[in-house]
């Protein structure tokens, strides 16, 4: 892998690390499916992955069509998802997004007392495929390129995928070791990240879409 690449898979791994953000889903997913037997939450994890995956991945392929269609240029589009993505760190250091999770999971458990699929809502769309990751997913994809650049985007997705894959199957074990404070310390940590993350597409889409010329780039 070319320094280029890896400099695109670093920038689209860490981002999608932050924004899926596993460890602070975890507990969610941990007291949806508590109730359940050993094979029902295999099989929600798998199905949830699953899910967001394909939602993610359609829109990284055909979002940029859906630009086109609607005169939305990439520039625009870069400067809009970094807003977006500045609020929803803002919400991650402030514990915000957590708390909003946790009320979605007890709205969602006092509706259904038996258990069901909750592998498209609330964990497949919007705890993993949010708006986010799907503007993030449509960004990268309309920023790469040559296919080698699309693909290891799609790769960076797909392992973040997997890791999240794997974080669910652990999820009881894992959010008994973490604790309440860790688990908020380590999604603050991430809100900071993404913070700096959303202010340079920011940056980026002012600088494209009015033609600024920046001194040494």
């Amino acid at each position: 892998m070319t320094g280029d690449l890896f400099s695109i898979f670093t920038a689209s791994f860490v981002t999608f690390f932050v924004l899926i953000d596993a460890p602070g889903v975890a507990p969610i997913f941990a007291s949806l499916t508590a109730r359940g037997d050993a094979a029902y939450r295999r099989r929600m994890a798998v199905r949830s992955i699953f899910v967001a995956t394909i939602i993610i991945f359609g829109f990284a392929f055909f979002g940029a069509w859906l630009l086109e269609k609607l005169h939305i240029t990439i520039d625009a589009f870069r400067a809009a998802g970094g807003v977006l993505l500045f609020l929803i760190a803002l919400d991650m250091v402030f514990e915000k997004r957590t708390e909003r999770r946790e009320n979605r999971a007890d709205e969602y458990l006092e509706e259904h007392e038996q258990l069901e699929d909750i592998s498209v809502f609330p964990i497949g769309i919007p705890m993993l495929a949010g708006p986010g990751s799907i503007a993030t997913a449509m960004l990268f994809m309309s920023e790469a390129v040559v296919w080698s650049q699309k693909a290891v985007v799609l790769s960076a997705i797909a392992l973040n995928m997997v890791l999240c894959l794997v974080v669910f199957l652990m999820a009881g074990p894992i959010v008994k070791a973490m604790g309440e404070s860790v688990a908020g310390a380590i999604t603050r940590i991430f809100g900071v990240i993404l913070a700096a993350l959303s202010t340079q597409l920011m940056i980026d889409g002012i600088i494209g879409a009015f033609g600024i010329v920046v001194p040494g780039h």
